[in-house]
């Protein structure tokens, strides 16, 4: 023990007075690599085998050059000295070889508008693939290569046409919205604890609603009279309806089924549990819910009747839609003023429904 420690000590001394003639220039350079060398081990004790790198070869050929070989030799490196001014010569030889490479025009890169363009047309479109974008591009007296439309769809991760012109039940509803209605049943509790079923029709082009019935037992007989209603008002309001979505609730008897079939509207029946099949009157029934019932106590049925036909006309006659452009079901939105004079002076009264529960705005008269 004794013999060891005077060992190390006498060779401590001995590096000691070898640092005495290195400049402090020297000494910070020689620290450096070591804590590299250190860093570089320190990737074996996580799993990774000790390997310099291209970053780790020129840090150190930079860092180690200056210094004079006889200093090189008595540093303690991983790699031998002869190995750290060959990397210093090969990353001077590299960087002399890309300042003589003559430099090549090449291809200007495609200017941004037209990328944007050819990935909205691929958006817009499903089934279009590169050639059909390029033929829609000519259209538009857009002249680029039909290769550049292939790169820019592959550069985005746009999966070729074939791959994602699967249609969506969303894409389907609004392809088809014209011709589609949309009924469901929804429930409330009156005052006394009364149990009412309410049926309720949205059409998905206008979102124009129509409340067909409330009763607290949805038998056969009612549900079947408020499909012969249903089908009378779709003809006075002369709406082509072709397609009716309901879920597979069992208060639907089979005669729901047939007077649809016999006005020429087929029944679509929603999956199991798939309440977004039928997203539209699903968000109806929300949004009456949260505007109307949950906000005010219903005492009877005739009372619930009233406020759904008060809710029914506020919302086919006032209230914008996002999904038609915030227009109305049943009223074209007026002329956007654009005067200074009538913007500087507006004077806008508020009508209620249902004792304050909706407000309606309008320009005073």
């Amino acid at each position: 023990m004794l013999l060891r420690l005077a060992y190390l000590g006498v060779t401590n001394v001995f590096a000691l007075l070898r640092l005495l003639p290195m400049s402090d220039r020297d000494k910070d350079a020689e620290i450096l690599a070591l804590r590299h060398q250190i860093m570089v081990l320190e990737r074996q004790l996580g799993g990774e085998r000790a390997r310099f790198n291209p970053t780790d070869r020129a840090w150190l050929a930079a860092l180690l050059h200056p210094l004079p070989r006889t200093v090189l030799h008595r540093l303690r490196l991983v790699v031998r000295p002869e190995t750290v001014l060959r990397w210093h010569r090969d990353l001077i030889a590299r960087r002399h070889a890309r300042r003589s490479r003559p430099r090549r025009p090449g291809r200007p890169r495609t200017i941004r508008s037209i990328r944007t363009l050819v990935l909205r047309l691929a958006s817009e479109n499903t089934g279009w693939g590169y050639r059909r974008i390029h033929g829609e591009l000519l259209v538009l007296g857009v002249q680029v290569a039909a290769s550049t439309v292939w790169e820019i769809l592959k550069d985005a991760g746009v999966d070729p046409a074939p791959e994602r012109t699967s249609s969506t039940w969303a894409t389907f509803l609004r392809s088809q919205a014209q011709a589609l209605v949309a009924v469901d049943f929804f429930e409330t509790v009156t005052l006394t604890g009364a149990r009412l079923y309410v049926l309720a029709m949205i059409e998905h082009a206008t979102r124009r609603v129509r409340i067909l019935g409330v009763t607290p037992h949805p038998t056969a007989a009612w549900v079947a009279q408020a499909a012969r209603n249903l089908v009378m008002d779709l003809d006075d309001a002369g709406c082509q309806a072709r397609y009716l979505i309901r879920d597979r609730d069992g208060k639907y008897p089979a005669l729901f089924d047939m007077i649809l079939a016999d006005a020429g509207i087929e029944v679509v029946r929603t999956g199991v549990r798939m309440p977004r099949m039928n997203s539209i009157m699903e968000r109806w029934i929300q949004s009456c819910r949260h505007e109307v019932l949950d906000r005010t106590l219903i005492l009877n049925q005739p009372r619930l009747l009233y406020t759904l036909r008060e809710y029914e006309r506020h919302h086919n006659e006032h209230r914008p839609h996002r999904g038609i452009a915030n227009a109305r079901p049943q009223r074209a939105l007026p002329d956007p003023t654009t005067e200074p004079a009538a913007l500087a002076c507006l004077c806008i009264r508020r009508l209620d429904r249902l004792g304050g529960l909706l407000h309606e705005y309008e320009h005073a008269a």
